[in-house]
């Protein structure tokens, strides 16, 4: 049994960086179903529940430094590369798509809390409300909505695991869609977004360049030093039944980060990079301290989010209709919201290549949107309770 700070914190990284070495070596068919943060976390799980460490107060402190160190950096480095400008470039017609994908998810939410709050345990708002976090911006946005509402381990589990498998299902369906986008179109009376924006946007990407290890520990030290700024300014903030300190925190490392972004700093490689090792590590460490008793519920909370992903898609199609947006920005729109950056290029190039740059800048735009969102919707639902 570990006991010692040193040996544990050496098991996290150990685990946190297992599933991601892995998945970039080995073509195992379960990452297509289960990303390698949802392995880290099940890992972790199993591991505490099997004892290997001692839930004393010195791992607990330990577990609560980190985590008070890394959640304001990782959102710092998030947001550091998004081109807010290039963003706003895209036009209004792109930019309103994207807001009814976002206002139907949060709306689907809403609604599908309502009809399951009967079955579902007392804390569904924590795990729905990191949900909404991660289906505007990404698995990041989920881990520090669910760390800003003081989420319990059980409630982040199911929050993972519906963003995990419900994501896989949007994504098949919304790429079985791409053939059929020349008849919803019609039906939609949309003109294609791809014949508008042909050469349009040049450069969307973020930089090709490796970064090295200077440029690494630059970003980590300075992402780490700017969320502690960011908790200093948040412990100045009057705190409020919506908003308490943590969720200042976030939102101040959220400002921070896209300040970061308008300067020269954005072009410096090595922000992405840390911040997907950063998350590894959160997730690793906030699982460490759960089990599998609040999994249980699992299959309540994946029925759960397949309704609310039905519901979205409908009330999307009726937007679509009314404002005459095309079949590919409602997919784009909608996968930079659920999928993030990995996956919204491929879809984007699967209807035409010249959307990839859009399908880059909204999925950036989750980013910057997801958290503050989360934080919202999270106090709504615990608002109208159980």
């Amino acid at each position: 049994m570990i006991e010692s700070p040193w040996i544990y914190l050496a098991a996290l990284l150990l685990c946190a960086g297992l599933f991601p070495f892995l998945e970039t070596r080995l073509p195992w068919r379960i990452f297509k179903v289960l990303p390698a943060v949802v392995l880290t976390y099940l890992l972790m799980t199993a591991l505490s529940a099997l004892g290997v460490w001692q839930h004393n107060q010195a791992l607990a402190d330990t577990r609560q430094t980190l985590l008070d160190a890394a959640l304001p950096a990782l959102m710092v480095l998030l947001l550091a590369n998004c081109d807010i400008r290039a963003i706003l470039r895209l036009g209004p017609r792109i930019l309103a798509g994207f807001l009814c994908a976002c206002l139907s998810i949060y709306a689907a939410i809403v609604a599908v809390f309502l009809l399951m709050r009967p079955l579902l345990p007392a804390d569904a708002w924590q795990t729905l409300g990191s949900v909404s976090g991660g289906w505007i911006g990404g698995t990041a946005n989920l881990v520090a909505v669910s760390q800003a509402i003081n989420a319990s381990p059980n409630a982040l589990a199911n929050a993972l695991l519906i963003d995990s498998l419900c994501y896989s299902f949007w994504v098949l369906a919304l790429f079985a869609s791409v053939p059929l986008q020349a008849v919803a179109n019609a039906k939609l009376r949309a003109r294609p977004l791809a014949e508008d924006i042909a050469g349009s946007i040049s450069d969307a990407g973020t930089s090709a360049i490796r970064p090295d290890m200077g440029a690494l520990l630059l970003w980590l030290g300075g992402a780490v030093l700017l969320g502690q700024g960011a908790r200093a300014l948040a412990g100045a903030m009057p705190p409020t039944a919506m908003l308490g300190n943590a969720s200042w925190t976030m939102l101040w490392a959220t400002a921070i980060g896209l300040l970061i972004s308008f300067t020269p700093l954005r072009r410096l490689p090595g922000s992405m990079p840390m911040a997907s090792a950063l998350l590894a590590v959160i997730v690793a460490t906030i699982a460490s301290q759960a089990d599998f008793r609040g999994l249980s519920s699992a299959p309540l909370f994946l029925l759960t989010g397949l309704l609310v992903l039905l519901l979205h898609g409908m009330i999307l199609l009726v937007c679509a209709r009314l404002f005459r947006f095309d079949l590919a920005l409602c997919g784009i729109s909608s996968l930079a919201c659920v999928g993030g950056v990995a996956s919204t290029p491929l879809l984007a190039a699967a209807y035409a290549p010249v959307l990839v740059p859009v399908g880059v800048l909204l999925a950036m735009l989750g980013y910057v949107l997801g958290t503050g969102g989360g934080i919202l919707l999270s106090a709504l639902l615990q608002s109208i309770g159980p």
